[in-house]
């Protein structure tokens, strides 16, 4: 008899065989919701400030009345005339607008001490909503935050309030030409064959570059495969 040939031996696949190959294209963006507010500036923000603390004032005086003798002035007709000297003038100098911001803090300032000295007096804060007692302890933070920027000669600060209805809102800089700045929540989304899925959402600005590999292993969890 001959010699009888060998039987081929049966090759092992390849690790690299046995994985599924990428598949698919994966589409990575951020964006922002734009918040329902209007344009913010420091000296409109601040004339709201004003006037929620001459409102606050005028609750407690109600309340407390025929306990305090006299009430606290506040000089609102004037405080509103200076607001309006430079808030109608189309495009007030910088010695102006900073002019007027300072004229407003010292309102404030003053309303803020009146508010303290009525709660001296008696206990009138049962008196004030839960909302208006939100509302006094944004007022007090955003005051702060605006001497803080007056006195340094800055123009950010962290956790900046823009926004007296809606505290939570922040800017987020966007860079894009013609609106560089964007008030609303910032939202880091992938697209998957036509389905989207929202990954972050924050109403702090953050670098949506983070989320990449969180995202893609998604897609490797979700289809059996990378994209």
């Amino acid at each position: 008899m001959g010699n009888l040939p060998k039987p081929a031996r049966k090759k092992k696949d390849s690790p690299a065989k046995n994985e599924s190959p990428n598949q698919g294209k994966l589409i990575n963006y951020a964006t922002c919701a734009p918040a329902d507010m209007s344009y913010p500036t420091d000296l409109g923000l601040l004339n709201q400030v004003r006037v929620h603390t001459e409102k606050i004032i005028d609750i407690l005086i109600k309340s407390l009345k025929g306990k305090i003798q006299k009430k606290p002035r506040t000089y609102r007709k004037i405080a509103r005339k200076d607001y309006l000297a430079v808030a109608k003038q189309k495009r007030p100098s910088r010695h102006k607008k900073k002019q007027a911001i300072k004229k407003q803090l010292q309102y404030i300032k003053r309303n803020l001490a009146h508010i303290e000295q009525l709660i001296e007096s008696g206990d009138p804060l049962q008196n004030l909503s839960q909302k208006q007692y939100k509302t006094l302890l944004v007022l007090s933070e955003i005051y702060r935050q605006q001497l803080w920027l007056w006195e340094n000669n800055k123009q950010s600060i962290s956790d900046r309030i823009v926004s007296l209805s809606q505290p939570h809102i922040r800017p987020i800089v966007r860079g894009k030409a013609g609106k560089p700045v964007e008030f609303g929540a910032k939202l880091s989304a992938s697209c998957l064959e036509g389905y989207v899925f929202l990954d972050r959402i924050s109403w702090d600005n953050f670098k949506e570059s983070g989320d990449l590999k969180a995202q893609v292993e998604a897609w490797k969890n979700y289809t059996g495969h990378y994209p």
